[in-house]
């Protein structure tokens, strides 16, 4: 029979309380054995969730408390030394995460250490912490290894599950140098740590496991021949030692394997495939596997929230099944459900105002029941009304006029070719813009939000609650920025943001302002440790309802002298952030979002606002996993960009900023931006992200990121001086902004203003050198 499977469930639990359980630990409300009793419950629930909705295959080890990636490194002791001394391993588990800055007490030492670095999984938006590994690292295994544990947890609920570890490979290669060594590559590692990843399948297989997963998604990048004669190696040795004891399945997502499975697929015993995104795989894969070896389809999109065309599904399993016969087929989704929303049983508002919408929808928990209705389709049993409600709600979308506006698609059609970038160059836009804004050398800044306390929380539920009025909303909101200005001139910032405490995250709020979008009530996905968003929803065409941004803008304006940014989110991070609709080419949504924002741009600087920021923390991780889908991306989305931002005077001065990511690989299009000032994270770096300006030649102005905000940290005057210096190594002096890496959203009110008050004494003083 063919098996219904999953490759992860989302960890946060369906009302996020996982994300409460751990905050509560870190503020000291509860202990340890409070939070381990927890998140005990919460897998417990999400194993037996899915052995209701007829599973087979059931994940489990991939349940984390911050990062999966972060769990494998500790899990195997690949522990950095800044972090040895932290005795307690849960609390050297957060501090790798996200720093740890402890005052000295009578029975333990002082701690301030920062966190990991932080980067994008692959094309996702959620971020995994960086391994870092020394030339001759060691590796322990745990004494418990944890991925151990939650099976036998599983087991001792009568649920049979199937252990999933990130593959030795991925660790390795997706690692880099330690702080201060020469880097080296990583993957000479993997006779090291091989045994180790052995010893747990031994462990696993004593315990009463059958199968295992093992993650591998670096199979689907462009991989050179010495990263592929790795997995060879590995996989080679783990089906000598295991010798068939425990069948291993290893898993692919986000693209093509194309020739790397060449590198697995003679010591596995099953190989998952994503379908999704490489469905034209499945008939080059499938003369290449032996007579014996089994076959995963990931026929339903784990990243993605649209329903699942089921008929199209059973086509592509049915294929599979012709080839390989039943018994070696297993029904899955793309990737892991961890980057899928729990269940849209909780979309009541969406069900009650839209419902054509609502049964266009299918969350993690609805994505295990499309499984397991398609695995029934090929055993021939009946679900026969499954599949007629689903043809109805896929046709519905096709043809719903809530997808299509004529004058939108008009628009995007006849948009004129002096649209797609600014008339004058750089040099005579800086020209103008440092006669009018004036600014000092090393101008400081902030990226955008202020931090989000507790009474703007609580007065944003009152509001949508109907408890608080518009007019006294909007009067506390006033408050909050006008404190927001009086906190920035104080600090003696430069160029001001009006704080953003009327936003609720950076993309949802500019959704409610536009037509063709909506909104979940709790469609929760993680994107890095606790830190969770709630993508809005694009399911039309998408235009302007009107003015988003002029009111709270000008009116901080009204309250400075100082020159006030205006504050948007580019159309790239408008699609990648959120659940986007996949019925329309990627660049004419894009086009459509990019016309929006324009006119929102053009109000701006008509209403008198100097600077105006329009994120693009995006681009980098939308970028196409193969190279050879690179520059079609980059074409249309850096022409986005400068479509949303080309309407404006040469002395308007437009700026962007980017999260985490390797920006290297496509300075050329970061450049082609055209931005006058680009803000960058970087305090995790190392610097490899400035290392870029030894060899290339950018020449518009830039601000890369001074401190981590992720981290309740404060670093001192002397580390950003250090960090400041290192800077000018590869930036003039006339082109270099101070900035945090990120907004401070996040963050509480007292360490952002200790952060802030050394970052602005640190320009002061490279100022004063300067002069000197």
């Amino acid at each position: 029979m063919v098996i219904a499977s999953n490759l992860g469930f989302p960890v946060v639990g369906s009302q996020r309380e996982l994300k409460k359980l751990v905050e509560s630990f870190w503020s000291g409300k509860i202990n340890e054995q409070s939070l381990r009793d927890g998140y005990s419950k919460i897998q417990q629930a999400h194993w037996v969730l899915q052995q209701e909705k007829g599973l087979q295959h059931i994940p489990s080890g991939e349940f984390t408390l911050y990062d999966r990636v972060l769990d494998t490194a500790q899990q195997f002791g690949a522990i950095p030394k800044r972090y040895q001394d932290i005795a307690n391993p849960l609390d050297q588990f957060f501090a790798m995460g996200r720093g740890l800055q402890r005052a000295a007490t009578e029975s333990s030492a002082k701690v301030d250490v920062p966190s990991m670095e932080m980067k994008k999984w692959f094309d996702t938006n959620y971020h995994f912490i960086v391994p870092e590994f020394e030339q001759d690292q060691s590796f322990q295994l745990e004494q418990a290894p944890r991925v151990v544990e939650q099976f036998k947890a599983a087991k001792a609920l009568n649920i049979h599950t199937r252990p999933v570890l990130v593959g030795p490979v991925s660790f390795l290669y997706l690692g880099k140098a330690a702080k201060g060594v020469e880097e080296f590559d990583t993957l000479s590692l993997l006779p090291k740590v091989l045994p180790l990843y052995v010893e747990v399948l031994k462990q696993l297989k004593e315990a009463g496991a059958d199968w295992v997963q093992i993650d591998e998604p670096i199979l689907i990048l462009d991989l050179e021949a010495s990263v592929k004669l790795a997995l060879e190696k590995a996989y080679k040795t783990i089906q000598a030692q295991l010798a068939g004891a425990l069948k291993v399945l290893v898993a692919a997502y986000f693209g093509r394997v194309e020739s790397n499975i060449y590198a697995v697929k003679d010591f596995v015993d099953a190989i998952h495939l994503d379908l999704v995104r490489a469905p034209e795989e499945l008939d080059t894969v499938l003369p290449l596997l032996n007579k014996d070896q089994v076959l995963s389809v990931g026929v339903v999109d784990g990243r993605n929230i649209w329903i699942n065309n089921l008929q199209n599904s059973i086509a592509l399993v049915q294929k599979a099944v012709a080839a390989l016969g039943q018994d070696r087929v297993i029904v899955a989704p793309s990737c892991s459900l961890a980057h899928s929303p729990f269940s849209t049983s909780f979309e009541v508002k969406i069900k009650e105002k839209n419902p054509e919408l609502y049964s266009w929808l299918s969350f993690s928990v609805e994505k295990c029941a499309e499984i397991v209705t398609i695995a029934k389709a090929i055993n021939g049993q009946d679900v026969k009304a499954e599949l007629e409600s689903n043809a109805a709600a896929i046709e519905t979308r096709r043809t719903s006029p809530q997808t299509v506006n004529p004058t939108v698609r008009d628009r995007v059609a006849k948009i004129p070719t002096e649209a797609w970038k600014r008339p004058s160059p750089f040099a005579t836009r800086r020209e103008a813009q440092v006669k009018k804004l004036k600014l000092p050398l090393f101008p400081t800044t902030t990226i955008g939000s202020f931090p989000q306390t507790k009474d703007i929380r609580v007065a944003r539920q009152q509001y949508k609650k109907g408890t608080l009025s518009q007019a006294d909303y909007d009067t506390f909101i006033k408050a909050q920025m006008k404190n927001m200005v009086e906190v920035q001139e104080k600090l003696d910032l430069d160029v001001l943001v009006h704080g953003e405490p009327e936003r609720n995250d950076m993309v949802e709020h500019f959704g409610h302002l536009l037509h063709g979008y909506d909104f979940t009530e709790n469609g929760w996905v993680v994107s890095y440790g606790s830190r969770c968003v709630k993508p809005p929803v694009i399911f039309g065409d998408v235009s302007r309802r009107g003015p988003m941004t002029i009111d709270e803008t000008v009116y901080a304006q009204s309250l400075t002298k100082r020159p006030m940014k205006g504050m948007l989110t580019g159309p790239v991070t408008m699609m990648k952030w959120s659940f986007v609709r996949d019925d329309i080419p990627a660049n004419d949504l894009c086009a459509q979002v990019g016309l929006a924002l324009r006119d929102e741009v053009v109000d701006l600087e008509s209403a008198g606002i100097p600077c105006i920021q329009v994120d693009e923390p995006a681009i980098r991780e939308g970028l196409p996993i193969r190279r050879a889908d690179w520059d079609a991306y980059l074409e249309w989305s850096v022409g986005c960009f400068r479509l949303s931002t080309s309407g404006v005077r040469d002395e308007t001065q437009i700026h962007t900023h980017m999260c985490y990511s390797d920006f290297n690989e496509i300075f050329d299009a970061i450049a082609a931006l055209d931005a006058d000032v680009i803000t960058i994270e970087n305090s995790k770096s190392d610097e490899k992200l400035l290392k870029i300006f030894e060899t290339k030649q950018y020449t518009n102005e830039i601000g890369p990121g001074l401190y981590d905000i992720h981290s309740p940290r404060v670093p001192s005057v002397e580390e950003m001086k250090q960090r400041f210096g290192d800077m000018l190594k590869y930036i003039p002096a006339h082109l270099l902004w101070a900035n945090p890496d990120c907004g401070l959203k996040s963050r509480q009110w007292p360490e952002t203003e200790a952060a802030l008050v050394n970052m602005v004494e640190v320009a002061k003083y490279f100022r004063a050198q300067h002069k000197a």
